[in-house]
């Protein structure tokens, strides 16, 4: 006779298989948001504890620009400071989730359209390890990092990660992390101080691609350039943005946007963050 702590295993086991893990889209911004307790990070951990614990979580990272897919695949995955110019308190964070080298391999058979090599040098950048530091501080659920092939145009991210749906199925969290504006070089240093400020351009783009997010139109998403001059500001260059395309190309057709974090930050920045499932 099944005992009810067996019952309750299969149960769990069936609903883990079953049911899809959400996917998110998180705007990672500074560094300092992985180890300061500001509304940013708040809002991590609460959005970590509103979905059930992934057996994994995969991160694609505006700061894993390689020519060329990879994937990390070691046991133990470094904790990359990928940065300059922060207080050494920063630095000293060390971020020691474990890998998982047959999830791995497992996500590189599920890609067809291009050849997956599997990576043992790489590690989580800040990208991954600021945000999933703060949603799963104990370090206990493997983390690992798929890279953005940065020669390839919009479209290709998009249906690439389309190829990655069998991973919602199996527990996996997939992960987006860059942000939808991002133009450091016009940031308004002066106004850091004042959340929400954004210039005109800034909060154009930002009430835009929510508009489009909610909307599902996705192929103006991809087709970006076309949003017109205030979107060529908004981005620059890509690498921030594609992580988005990835969480979109992930979106069934019955999941609704949930907007979190959404706020414009030094004019030309914003963290507008979104959840499918």
């Amino acid at each position: 006779m099944t005992t009810l702590a067996g019952l309750k295993k299969i149960t769990d086991e069936y609903v883990q298989e079953d049911s899809l893990m959400p996917v998110l889209f998180v705007g990672h911004g500074s560094p300092m948001n992985g180890i300061e307790d500001n509304g940013f990070s708040r809002q991590w951990e609460q959005t970590a504890r509103g979905i059930r614990t992934p057996k994994a979580v995969l991160v694609i990272s505006a700061h894993w620009l390689t020519r060329g897919t990879f994937i990390t695949a070691m046991d133990h995955p470094k904790t990359i400071h990928d940065f300059g110019g922060f207080p050494d308190e920063l630095y000293a964070v060390q971020y020691p989730a474990p890998g998982n080298p047959g999830l791995a391999a497992e996500t590189r058979a599920l890609i067809s359209s291009t050849n997956v090599g599997l990576d043992h040098d790489w590690g989580l950048d800040h990208g991954a390890w600021t945000v999933v530091r703060s949603m799963y501080p104990e370090a206990t659920i493997p983390v690992l990092q798929l890279s953005i092939d940065y020669g390839k145009p919009a479209a290709y991210h998009y249906k690439l990660a389309k190829e990655l749906a069998a991973l919602r199925k199996k527990g996996v969290l997939v992960i987006g992390s860059g942000n939808m504006v991002h133009n450091l070089r016009m940031l308004a240093w002066d106004k850091l101080d004042q959340p929400g400020f954004g210039y005109d351009w800034a909060i154009e783009m930002h009430e835009l691609f929510k508009k489009k997010i909610t909307e599902a139109d996705h192929a103006a998403l991809i087709n970006y350039e076309s949003l017109g001059a205030a979107a060529k500001l908004a981005i620059p260059t890509p690498d921030h943005y594609f992580p988005l395309l990835y969480v979109l190309g992930l979106q069934n057709k019955n999941e609704s946007p949930v907007f979190f974090n959404d706020q414009l930050l030094a004019g030309s920045l914003n963290m507008t963050s979104v959840q499918f499932g």
